[in-house]
C-alpha cells in the first residue's frame, strides 16, 4: 500500500528541481476520501515492519547509507514522525541527532561540522531533527546570528547580503552532491503546518500539564515572524531540492497522514536500491558445511550429574 501513488501522492508532495515555489501552492492537511485515521494507522504498522525488514538488508549490503533531515515550523510535529515512523527500526543501526543552537565549540568551525560528525555510516540511518538548513533558515530570519561566526569579511548584518545565501545554498548543493556520490542517500521532508494548527497545538501544549515542558515562550515569539518563515523556507525548498536530494513538502495538520506519507517516500526509496543479502562464495559454503557437522558431531550436554539434557528446539 505504501508504494500506491494513486492513495498517497507523493507527485504532489514533491518539490520539483528548479522550479521556485510558493508553500501557498502546497496542501497542510489531508484533502482526499481515500484514507481514514484507523485505516492509515494499520498501513503504517505494516509499513513499519516492511521498512524493518529493509533495514536489516540495507545493513548487511553495507552499501549504502541513508541521511533523513525533518525541518518544519514549531509544533509540526517532528518529533512524533522519528517516534512513530523509526519505531520499527534495529535501534543499533539508527542514530537520531536533533540539533539546537550552535555552542561555542561549534561556533569555532564551519557551519557544516557538527552535521558532518553525525552522518551515518556505511549500512546505517542518520536522523537529523532539524539539520544543516537551520544555517539558512533561522539565521536567515535573524541575520545577526550569523556574525557569532565570525566569518572573514562579515563585520556587520549589512555584509549578509542575498547574495551571502545564495552562496550557502551553492555550499549546501555541493555538500549533499559529494555525500550522494559516495553512496549516501538523502530525504528531505519539510513538515507543511498551517498557522491555524499551529496555534491550536501551542494552546494545547498550555493548557495539558504532561505537555507544558514542550512550550517555550521563545516559540511564541519565532510564530510572530510566521510570514518571513514560509517566504524562507519556499526560497530554501526551491534553491536546494536536486535530483539527487530532493524536497517533500508533508501536509502537517494531519499527524496521521504526515507519519504515513513521510513512511511512503522512505520505503519507495529503499526499493529502488536493490538491496540484497550478500551472496555467499563456494568456498564459504564449504566452511559453514564444515561448520555443521562439527557441531553435529558433538556430543550430547551434560548436567552437573552427569545426565544427558534433552535436546529443545
Amino acid at each position: 500500500m505504501l508504494e500506491d501513488e494513486k492513495i498517497i501522492s507523493l507527485k504532489n508532495m514533491l518539490v520539483k528541481p528548479g522550479t521556485n515555489i510558493k508553500l501557498s501552492e502546497f496542501e497542510t492537511g489531508y484533502k482526499g476520501k481515500t484514507l481514514n485515521k484507523e485505516d492509515a494507522q494499520v498501513m503504517l504498522e505494516n509499513g513499519r515492519r516492511h521498512l524493518s525488514e529493509i533495514q536489516d538488508k540495507l545493513y548487511a549490503h553495507n552499501r549504502y547509507s541513508i541521511l533523513i533531515i525533518f525541518q518544519a515550523m514549531d509544533a509540526a510535529g517532528k518529533d512524533g514522525a522519528v517516534k512513530h515512523i523509526m519505531s520499527g527500526f534495529n535501534p543499533l543501526g539508527v542514530k537520531v541527532h536533533s540539533f539546537k543552537a550552535p555552542n561555542a565549540a561549534e561556533l569555532d568551525h564551519h557551519y557544516f561540522w557538527r552535521h558532518e560528525i553525525a552522518l551515518p555510516a556505511r549500512g546505517e540511518i542518520a536522523i537529523h531533527n532539524r539539520s544543516h538548513y537551520e544555517n539558512v533558515l533561522v539565521t536567515q530570519v535573524h541575520p545577526e546570528w550569523v556574525l557569532n561566526e565570525n566569518i572573514p569579511g562579515i563585520e556587520s548584518v549589512k555584509d549578509i547580503t542575498k547574495e551571502f545565501w545564495k552562496k550557502r545554498y551553492k555550499q549546501i548543493r555541493r555538500f549533499e552532491k559529494n555525500l550522494s556520490e559516495n553512496g549516501t542517500i538523502i530525504l528531505k521532508f519539510f513538515l507543511h503546518l498551517s498557522k491555524k494548527e499551529q496555534k491550536k497545538r501551542f494552546l494545547q501544549r498550555i493548557e495539558d500539564p504532561s505537555k507544558n515542558w514542550k512550550f517555550s515562550m521563545s516559540d511564541l515569539k519565532e510564530r510572530a515572524y510566521w510570514d518571513t518563515y514560509q517566504e524562507v523556507y519556499a526560497d530554501v525548498l526551491s534553491s536546494t531540492s536536486t535530483e539527487f536530494a530532493p524536497w517533500h513538502v508533508i501536509p502537517a495538520d494531519d499527524k496521521w497522514f504526515a507519519r504515513l506519507a513521510i513512511a511512503s517516500a522512505i520505503y519507495r526509496r529503499f526499493e529502488k536500491l536493490d538491496l540484497r543479502y550478500p551472496v555467499v562464495t563456494p568456498i564459504q559454503k564449504q566452511e559453514l558445511e564444515k561448520a555443521k557437522q562439527k557441531l553435529m558431531s558433538e556430543g550430547d550436554q551434560k548436567d552437573g550429574n552427569g545426565k544427558k539434557v534433552s535436546k529443545k528446539n
